[in-house]
Order: C-alpha cells, then sequence, then structure tokens
C-alpha cells in the first residue's frame, strides 16, 4: 500500500472531519484525501485571525475550488488576545489553542466530531508549540500518522496536479516579529506589504521580511540569492521606508525556518 493509499485509509473509519486548512501544500493534501473518501462529509475551516497574510486566505480559497471540498473561513482577531500580542515564546501556543477553540465550536455546530491538520513528521523536528496546543485538543494529523515527509507530499501533490504543491512554506506575520517584541496592527501591515514589495521587485518566491525594532531584515530562499544580488536594492529599501521600517539589510546567508526564535533584549 502506498502512503497515499494509507492516507486514503486513515478516514476509512471516519464519518465526517474538519480540516483546519491553510494555503499551504500540506492541509490541502489533507484536505484532496479527506474529500476524496468522505465528499459532503468533509469541511475545510480557515482562520483568518488577522495575521494571516492575505495572499495565504486567497490560497486557501484557491486549492478548496481546485479540490471541491466544502469551504469556510472564521474571521476572529488575534490582537485581541494579550498572551499573543505579548509575544514570548510560546506565542504559537496561544495562537493555536484560540484557533482549536474556533475549531471545536464550529464541530459542534456541524456535529462532527474529528478535527485535523496539515502537520508532517519533519515538523516534528523543530521547536513547534502550537502543535502541543492543537495536542491538548485532541486534533489529529494524519500526515504524521502515515509518516509522510515535505517532500514526499510535494511529489504527491504534484503528481495529483494540485497547483499549490510548490508553494513556499509560510507561517503567520508574527512570525516575522523576534520574541519580546510585540505584535501590532502597525507592524503586521508593513511586514505584509513589505514581503509583497520585495517578491515584486525581484521575482523571489520565499520571501521573509523580519521587522526588527523597525528594522527590515529581508531573507529569500537561499536558491534566490542571486536575485536578491541582482536587484536594485536602492528602490527596493526606498520602498520598504516608504513603509515605515527605519533602515533595511540583506541576509546573506538566506532564508530558514524559525531564525530569530530567540527573546529580543
Amino acid at each position: 500500500m502506498t502512503k497515499l493509499e494509507q492516507l486514503f485509509h486513515w478516514f476509512s473509519d471516519k464519518k465526517s472531519v474538519i480540516v483546519a486548512l491553510s494555503g499551504g501544500v500540506d492541509s490541502a493534501l489533507v484536505a484532496y484525501a479527506a474529500h476524496k473518501t468522505l465528499g459532503n462529509f468533509a469541511l475545510a475551516v480557515t482562520a483568518d485571525y488577522k495575521t494571516l497574510a492575505q495572499e495565504e486566505l486567497e490560497s486557501a480559497k484557491k486549492i478548496c475550488q481546485e479540490i471541491g471540498i466544502r469551504h469556510l473561513v472564521v474571521s476572529y482577531n488575534e490582537l485581541q488576545n494579550e498572551d499573543f500580542v505579548r509575544n514570548d515564546k510560546s506565542r504559537c501556543f496561544y495562537c493555536r489553542s484560540e484557533l482549536s477553540e474556533h475549531l471545536i465550536e464550529i464541530a459542534k455546530k456541524e456535529n462532527i466530531a474529528c478535527i485535523i491538520d496539515g502537520t508532517n513528521v519533519d515538523d516534528l523536528g523543530d521547536y513547534r508549540p502550537g502543535i502541543t496546543a492543537l495536542r491538548n485538543n485532541y486534533i489529529q494529523s494524519p500526515l504524521v500518522e502515515v509518516q509522510l515527509s515535505k517532500q514526499e507530499i510535494r511529489q504527491t501533490a504534484k503528481t495529483l496536479g494540485l497547483s499549490v504543491y510548490d508553494r513556499p512554506s509560510n507561517s503567520c506575520l508574527a512570525s516575522r516579529i523576534p520574541w519580546g517584541q510585540r505584535v501590532t496592527a502597525e507592524r503586521l501591515a508593513r511586514i505584509e506589504i513589505g514581503e509583497m514589495f520585495v517578491k515584486q521587485t525581484i521575482g523571489a518566491k520565499q520571501v521573509r521580511v523580519r521587522d526588527i525594532d523597525g528594522v527590515a531584515k529581508i531573507e529569500v530562499g537561499a536558491d534566490e540569492l542571486s536575485l536578491l544580488e541582482k536587484s536594485n536594492s536602492t528602490d527596493l529599501f526606498a520602498k520598504l521606508k516608504s513603509i515605515g521600517f527605519t533602515s533595511v539589510i540583506l541576509d546573506s546567508e538566506g532564508y530558514r525556518p524559525g531564525k530569530i526564535n530567540v527573546i529580543a533584549d
């Protein structure tokens, strides 16, 4: 039995499920398998919690249309959660705890007993307090249970024709702010617009604009560093300063996850 077949089989004893769906490839594959096996008894839910980039929300809507799965967007504001806004090393725990509450509420209304997400085996090697919060709320991860890695997920999604198969990994905009520096609507807005500027100006796909006390630190994928080197940095820097960044620095090493998971002084 292939891992995709194992994934389909995972749903064999489920009557209905909610899939916590972002705009990325992992939860898209879970949603695909859920819809293929359960049809209209599978519901995808995307949280628009005000720290999600608009392009991620649009990607989520698009992939649900591709798959044909029923899709619900639940809106709330994480910036009203002081535990989250404080931005200590447990920020993701508070985020996923609040998300879990909304998913559980929807599950009760829809009479659905099982909630699942797109966590994969590679995620387990990082510091991910958000995963702990999901587990505490009995949210299951089929990709982990069938031992699918990120590379296998991308290859499977490509084979199935899912348009997000090569979409770069992303996370909420608050992850661009170092622990200990408060999350504000102003900072989130300039991060989102800043990343859009970088993508448009140099054509990179994997982009992070870190907001470090008002300094924009630009990271692109390691395989895209040449795009940054060839770009018109004067024009890009001017755009970033126009939206409120005080200065701009380029990261010559390239993007890697969790790069600013440190408590800021």
